[in-house]
């Protein structure tokens, strides 16, 4: 028998909870609790309150889903980077 497919919906995180979960409002205004993927986690994708995610379901389970993705926001576009430090030489 084939797995379940997953649904996928888009949301913001609302708060950071302990243990590396967060809730998660969706745009249609349903509220759940959701944890880090692993690939987020291994390459150190940090998230905060206020971010645009991704969120995968289970069709059994809509209180519990987990976060795949970290939308880049308008913020973090208009911000950008400092400008790079001299770099120092000792002789």
């Amino acid at each position: 028998m084939p797995k379940e497919e997953l649904l996928q919906f888009e949301g913001r995180v609302t708060e950071i909870l302990p243990d590396a979960r967060y809730r998660v409002e969706l745009d249609n205004g349903h509220q759940l609790v959701a944890y880090t993927a692993g690939k987020m986690k291994k390459n150190r994708i940090k998230t905060l309150a206020g971010d645009r995610v991704t969120v995968e379901l289970s069709p059994y389970d809509l209180e519990k889903g987990r976060l795949i993705f970290r939308h880049k926001d308008e913020r973090a576009a208009t911000i950008g980077r400092s400008p790079p430090r001299a770099q120092f030489r000792r002789r």
